[in-house]
């Protein structure tokens, strides 16, 4: 990329200024366009300003030297140009879409009003700022909250809710809480950790229908006939890559964006990072993979034609704070073992905490620990590499030397 390159992001979200900065800090510059009203922020941390810990100011994201407030309806791939819904346009020599994703609505019977596209009052997704904003604006002590989806974010939602002294209902349709990322054993302390707040949790349990009066939300009903009297119903049922523009634009497309190790989409005038893309077969939809993929595109684009986006294994940690100490979790890579597999666990119920790796052919391939992470450095960096593991010491040893974390 020479100096004269007009490099324009859209997206103004954690992969798109990301990218801008680091752009900026290798000598080159990137045009973001954002049509969010906000200041560029962290989304990882929006329940921590629901549950009152952090102002939204807290959460803001490095101001970009060249922000732009639009809505970009469209792309001319043959001039080169994006369309704004305010009817401006914006050239650019390389684009990036940064457009991230959108909140996943169930097919849940009454969710939307007679015009088919409103919620009803009371109803909220839970992604952006705005989403944020209402809900904290809604709740108060006492409220009534059925978070629909027991997921990463619905248990984040659910524990900010209760925070605030909601009267907090989690419904989860899996068996377990977190069951992408934990184990049994795991999602049984965050569960009761949950309960300890005083969130009601129901696991294997599917809401089915949303009832509303007066155009506010009253009621949910379960599969099973039974109703819970709500005021507030969270959304919390996962991501979807906002990949509307670049189907419109001929782009290839499946579940994201296609692009390959050097984020190119099948417009070699196109990049693409973080929760649109779908790279190797894997639509990530984490904060980790999004800004790795920011920072190599930087790279890329400022001359550095060696680097590569060869994929991410990413980490989930959690921290639940609550009246008591906060309740921590992470969790990597298979936290559940094929049969062969070498597995070690320790756990203390009366402490609450619990340890789990996987082990397959002498190389770490995953693992789980809530409540006391002194060895989570050590595991994710073995982990990370993929190397054989040491032989001269017990698999214990991995659970019990914190290594730095």
């Amino acid at each position: 990329m020479t100096s004269d390159t007009r490099v324009v992001v859209i997206g103004a979200g954690l992969a798109g200024e990301r990218l801008a900065r680091r752009l900026a800090e290798l000598g080159g510059s990137a045009l973001l366009v954002g049509e969010e009203e906000h200041h560029p922020y962290n989304r990882v941390l929006l329940a921590e300003v629901l549950a009152g810990r952090y102002d939204p100011e807290v959460i803001a994201l490095p101001a970009p030297a060249h922000l732009v407030r639009a809505r970009v309806t469209g792309i001319d791939r043959a001039a080169r140009r994006v369309h704004c819904a305010d009817g401006s346009e914006i050239a650019y020599d390389t684009l990036v879409l940064a457009t991230g994703a959108n909140p996943v609505l169930p097919p849940l019977r009454g969710l939307f009003g007679a015009d088919g596209h409103e919620l009803p009052e009371g109803v909220h997704a839970f992604r952006t700022m705005d989403d944020c904003l209402g809900l904290a604006k809604a709740v108060r002590p006492g409220v009534r909250a059925v978070v629909v989806g027991g997921g990463l974010l619905g248990v984040s939602a659910a524990r900010a809710l209760a925070v605030r002294g909601a009267q907090v209902v989690l419904a989860q349709q899996a068996e377990r809480l977190m069951e992408r990322q934990l184990d049994p054993n795991a999602a049984q302390l965050v569960r009761r950790h949950l309960t300890d707040l005083g969130v009601e949790v129901h696991t294997e349990c599917r809401v089915r229908d949303v009832r509303s009066a007066g155009g506010a939300v009253r009621s949910v009903e379960l599969a099973d006939g039974y109703a819970l009297d709500t005021d507030l119903v969270v959304l919390a049922c996962g991501v979807r890559p906002r990949v509307g523009l670049a189907e419109d634009a001929g782009l290839a497309v499946r579940k994201g964006v296609l692009v390959d190790d050097e984020l190119r989409t099948s417009d070699p005038h196109i990049r693409a990072v973080g929760d649109c893309v779908q790279h190797a077969g894997t639509v990530y939809g984490l904060a980790a993979p999004a800004l790795e993929q920011a920072d190599v595109l930087a790279e890329l684009l400022s001359g550095r034609a060696d680097s590569r986006y060869t994929g991410t294994r990413s980490l989930t940690r959690l921290t639940l704070t609550g009246h008591r100490s906060p309740f921590d979790l992470a969790a990597f890579g298979e936290a559940e073992p094929r049969p062969g597999d070498d597995v070690v666990q320790l756990a203390d119920a009366t402490r609450g905490t619990y340890r789990k790796v996987v082990v397959r052919d002498d190389r770490l391939v995953g693992g789980v620990l809530v409540g006391e992470l002194g060895t989570v450095g050590a595991l994710a960096r073995a982990w990370e590499g993929a190397e054989p593991l040491p032989d001269d010491g017990p698999l214990l040893h991995l659970l019990t030397n914190d290594g730095g974390s």
